[in-house]
């Protein structure tokens, strides 16, 4: 009884800093829209399709892997994660931010791999960059506990430089976000801010997940930046390149679709769990006049394992001007 009353009062901690942070119509949506999804999970409620929910998709895929005696290959590709490299140029960037770069992770699902995570840790202190930005899915369910989650985020953060900037994805509950946020990760959850350099600036901006719960808010998130200064988006998935490029962003950073994550040789993805152009589903594109950037992502979903889709983290180099960006551009090199 103690106990229940305990976890009763933590929650209404939970809620009341969140309607402190996100407004109490954000908070409200997120949190109805999970509980609906959790009922959802245990035969409950609204009918909310999730392949990942699919408790025998884990294990048919698994069985299916270990029978074809692929699985512990597929193990291995899943830890040896690349460090790709994208130039992006614009007479919007200032000259101050020429040479800037941002390192992106994303789809880390840290409690889905622990070597995958090891040797993503081990690549961090090799690199050299400004700003690091996570676009979401930090959680390996899309539901229940996500304490390990947290304990292996911090691991994470642990070796990354400062400063981090983060969106939530379609695997991560809104309950986690006073928890990043005390690992210094600044969460954009339909926000932007600015980061200036030597008297000039750029903006960043991010939206909640459009995936799965729906709570993007293009017109909140675009507020307050100029059509003619240089401006980014983190979206944990690429579903929203219309939106994006229609509110004048110039760069999308995103994720979720893991590249397919289990490919045909050539990289050929078999499903990207998305609604896009497949020549959206990985690395570099462009829409209109915005770029956009599609990670693959560090970590594994359903099963660890990869094939034809080497896991990533990503480099972006900012070019001030029409300058020519280098040859190796989106290419991945070994650390």
């Amino acid at each position: 009884m103690k106990a229940n009353h305990l976890d009763h009062a933590a929650d209404e901690n939970i809620v009341e800093l969140l309607e402190k942070r996100l407004g109490r119509l954000h908070a409200k949506l997120r949190l109805g829209i999970e509980a609906d999804h959790e009922a959802q999970v245990f035969g409950q409620g609204i009918n909310y399709f999730h392949f990942e929910n699919l408790r025998l998709s884990h294990l048919i895929i698994g069985a299916c892997l270990r029978l074809s005696g692929l699985y512990g290959r597929g193990e291995r590709n899943a830890t040896q994660i690349e460090v790709r490299q994208n130039y992006v140029a614009s007479t919007l960037i200032p000259e101050a931010f020429d040479g800037f770069t941002i390192l992106q992770l994303s789809d880390l699902h840290v409690d889905m791999n622990q070597s995958a995570m090891d040797r993503l840790t081990s690549i961090m202190p090799r690199l050299d960059y400004d700003v690091c930005v996570l676009t979401g899915d930090y959680r390996g369910q899309t539901y229940g506990p996500h304490d390990a989650t947290l304990a292996g985020m911090s691991r994470v953060c642990s070796s990354i430089e400062r400063p981090m900037y983060g969106v939530l994805g379609n695997h991560d509950t809104v309950r986690m976000l006073p928890g990043l946020e005390a690992m210094g990760i600044r969460m954009l959850l339909n926000e932007a801010v600015i980061i200036e350099r030597e008297g000039q600036r750029i903006h960043l901006a991010g939206v909640d997940d459009a995936h799965f719960y729906r709570a993007d808010n293009f017109e909140k998130a675009a507020t307050g930046i100029p059509a003619n200064e240089f401006s980014i988006l983190l979206s944990h998935t690429p579903e929203i390149y219309q939106q994006a490029a229609y509110a004048d962003f110039d760069l999308l950073l995103s994720g979720h679709t893991h590249g397919g994550q289990i490919c045909l040789p050539g990289g050929i993805p078999i499903t990207l769990d998305s609604v896009l152009p497949r020549s959206m589903g990985s690395g570099r594109w462009q829409y209109k006049n915005m770029i956009g950037y599609t990670s693959v992502g560090a970590g594994s979903s359903i099963v660890p394992v990869r094939f034809n889709c080497p896991p990533e983290i990503t480099l972006h180099h900012l070019r001030s001007g029409h300058q020519r960006t280098p040859r190796m551009a989106d290419r991945a090199h070994a650390i």
